[in-house]
């Protein structure tokens, strides 16, 4: 799907994680670009990260050679990560920057103070970005894809339809969170199967408008329909062109990864 792909890292225990996701969303002859920046230009501190680097190239040959991929390594030392991620971005012209999330551990808001928030909002390539809990899956039983439209972005279904035939080929569903005057959160479901074989379901769940206007409400009801058919891994993506797309606002997404039982991905395609 991706001709290259580039992963930032800041620690040893996400790199496999983050090179075995990526593999599943590679082309054939791809390549894995994974990225450290040390995040200081004073000599002697460069120079004590610059050697324990071999702590994060290491794993990412070992990786790549157990996953059979290409994965070149790269150091670098600057003062503004993200400004260093988007710049080694546009010089290989990557295709997306996959990035974990995981957020100051004193703070209950897991983009503060987070590389994610200015390279979502500035980088010309796809963005995707995972939870903790997406690092540690091994498999995921089910996809889902909820959106506020009929039915998700093409783009995003794209992700989702090609993470599910590397998984052996797991359902995917999409989940529209439609509104509706009188609504009981009634639910209505039709199947069909995708020209490669992958078994969709498409759901529409039925609201109040007021309800699906409150953003926070809308985290909410995804959150529960996770939680409800234990999703192996939910997907939310732009739901249209530009910055104001209603699942990828940062206190959306801020409640969304803080509150999902599941696997969560965000796309900014």
């Amino acid at each position: 799907m991706y001709r290259q792909i580039l992963l930032p890292v800041r620690d040893p225990n996400e790199v496999e994680p983050l090179v075995r996701f990526a593999s599943m969303l590679l082309e054939a002859d791809g390549t894995i670009r994974l990225l450290h920046v040390i995040p200081t230009t004073t000599l002697p501190q460069v120079a004590r990260e610059w050697r324990a680097s071999v702590n994060l190239v290491v794993p990412a040959h070992e990786a790549g050679a157990a996953l059979d991929v290409r994965v070149e390594p790269e150091v670098r030392a600057a003062t503004d990560v993200p400004g260093e991620i988007l710049e080694s971005a546009e010089a290989h012209d990557v295709d997306a920057i996959l990035l974990s999330l995981g957020g100051d551990r004193r703070s209950r808001n897991p983009f503060f103070g987070h590389t994610a928030t200015g390279i979502l909002q500035h980088s010309h390539s796809d963005v995707l970005v995972l939870n903790r809990l997406a690092l540690a899956a091994d498999r995921f039983p089910r996809i889902l894809v909820p959106t506020l439209r009929a039915a998700p972005p093409p783009q995003v279904m794209r992700v989702a339809e090609e993470l599910s035939v590397r998984s052996q080929g797991i359902p995917v569903v999409t989940l529209a969170l439609t509104p509706r005057a009188a609504s009981d959160g009634s639910v209505e479901a039709e199947e069909e199967r995708s020209s490669r074989g992958i078994a969709i379901t498409h759901k529409r769940a039925f609201f109040a408008s007021a309800t699906l206007g409150r953003r926070s409400r809308v985290a909410d009801l995804i959150v529960q329909a996770a939680a409800r058919e234990r999703y192996g891994l939910v997907i939310v993506g732009e739901e249209h062109e530009g910055a104001g797309s209603p699942l990828l606002t940062r206190r959306f997404l801020e409640q969304l990864f803080r509150a999902a039982p599941c696997p969560v991905m965000a796309l900014r395609l």
